[in-house]
Order: C-alpha cells, then sequence, then structure tokens
C-alpha cells in the first residue's frame, strides 16, 4: 500500500494560484534547456520513501485546508552548495483537486496514510472546481465545504 506526504501550500492563496507558479517554473526549465519536471525541495529525506514512490501523492494544504494532491513519481536526494543533505520530490504536474480537508498548520512534511487522505472530488462533487475560489473559501469558512 503506497503512503502519501502532506506539506503546507506556503505562498499560494488558492490551488489555481499552486497551477499557475507549476506553470510557470516548467515553462521557465524548458526555456533554460533543463529537464522539463516539476519538483519539490525539502530538507529531510523521507525514511519510507518505496512506500511514497509506490502511488503515494503530495497532498497540499492551501489556506488551512487539504485542497490538492500532486502523485509522487521519485524521491532523489541531494547535497546542496553548503555540504547540507536535501532531497527533491518529483511530482507529476497534474494538481488532482480533493475533498476539503482542514488542517493546522505545521513545519515541514507529515507522513499521510490512506485512510486518513481526503478523496479525490468526485462527480457529486465536481461543481466546486467551477465555484470561484473566494467563494470556496467563504464556504469553508463557514464549516460548508
Amino acid at each position: 500500500m503506497s503512503l502519501n506526504l502532506i506539506k503546507l501550500c506556503v505562498g499560494c492563496d488558492s490551488v489555481e494560484d499552486l497551477e499557475e507558479w507549476i506553470a510557470f517554473r516548467l515553462d521557465e526549465r524548458r526555456r533554460a534547456g533543463e529537464p522539463v519536471e516539476q519538483y519539490h525541495t525539502t530538507r529531510m529525506m523521507p525514511t519510507r520513501g518505496a512506500e511514497i514512490i509506490d502511488g503515494g501523492s503530495l497532498y497540499w494544504v492551501v489556506k488551512g485546508n487539504v485542497q490538492c494532491r500532486q502523485l509522487i513519481t521519485e524521491i532523489r536526494p541531494f547535497t546542496d552548495d553548503e555540504g547540507i543533505g536535501r532531497c527533491h520530490l518529483i511530482l507529476d504536474p497534474e494538481v488532482v483537486r480533493t475533498d476539503w480537508q482542514p488542517r493546522r498548520a505545521f513545519q515541514g512534511w507529515r507522513y499521510l496514510k490512506p485512510a486518513d487522505a481526503p478523496l479525490d472530488l468526485g462527480k457529486g462533487k465536481a461543481g466546486l472546481i467551477e465555484m470561484p475560489p473566494k467563494l470556496r473559501r467563504e464556504l469553508a469558512d463557514l464549516g460548508l465545504l
């Protein structure tokens, strides 16, 4: 069974912001002649990496709610210019929206068991994607999402 990670999406006010940032970074890498892949750099190397790359995802907490996820395809450890060990979480650039799940702020990333992960938005909730982000936020703040 795969294992997931969960992390705060710092600097993004919405899933749309995240998608725009991903598109910008991929285009930037393409223009620079670098491999066109999306990754997130983290300081800690997951010790359970084999379970994560076996179908696990990185769930993003945006403004206090898990709202989306990206499939983790690879974990690449490296040492930065200062000699500190880090890793790149190589992510599928497709952002999959999920049911909203409230989360308090935390540092770094955490493991997230599949049983605790929010479900992908199903056909019954597909209308949420069409809803303006501000309205989704207001409904979530009222506890209606």
